[in-house]
């Protein structure tokens, strides 16, 4: 994905191969700024990639029980750490997180959730960022973090509801 592009998932999409080069750039990403991506870590960000929806912390650590693997601050942590690392994203309006398909490229969280289906996308746009810090500035304030979360309806929900 290009930054300035915007991508829902499609059914073609080659779910396992994304997973594998989101897991390829973590273990890059950490390898260049000397941090270890333990298993834990691996884990979790894999659990996040297996769906191209916000994941919260508790189902991911749902999951890892039912594998016997881990205890919330465990969890908490490594959510922390993938969070610091650019390598997932949090979903305020959601308390979720999803993977960022664009790890080694500073930006701000643009993102459109589809209230139905939960599906994600990540935004990747200088211009909103812009906007905001030009607004801001005007209205003398100093922006720290940008979030944008647009709430609506992705085009196959949208088409679902057309049919009824």
């Amino acid at each position: 994905m290009k930054k300035g592009k915007l991508e829902f998932i499609s059914s073609e999409h080659d779910h396992q191969r994304c997973i594998a080069e989101a897991l390829a750039r973590a273990e890059e990403i950490c390898a260049n700024r000397g941090q270890r991506f333990t298993a834990i870590r691996r884990k979790v960000l894999e659990l996040i990639w297996q769906q191209h929806k916000p994941i919260g912390a508790y189902e991911v650590l749902e999951q890892l029980q039912r594998q016997g693997r881990a205890a919330p601050p465990t969890v908490y942590r490594a959510l922390d750490f993938l969070q610091d690392l650019g390598l997932v994203h949090r979903i305020e309006s959601l308390n979720a997180f999803v993977g960022c398909n664009q790890p080694h490229l500073p930006h701000e969280g643009q993102f459109l959730i589809c209230e139905s289906c939960r599906i994600c996308a990540e935004l990747y746009s200088d211009e909103i960022h812009s906007v905001i810090e030009k607004k801001a500035f005007a209205a003398g304030f100093k922006v720290r973090q940008q979030r944008v979360e647009i709430m609506g309806l992705c085009r196959k929900c949208l088409k679902e509801r057309s049919k009824k």
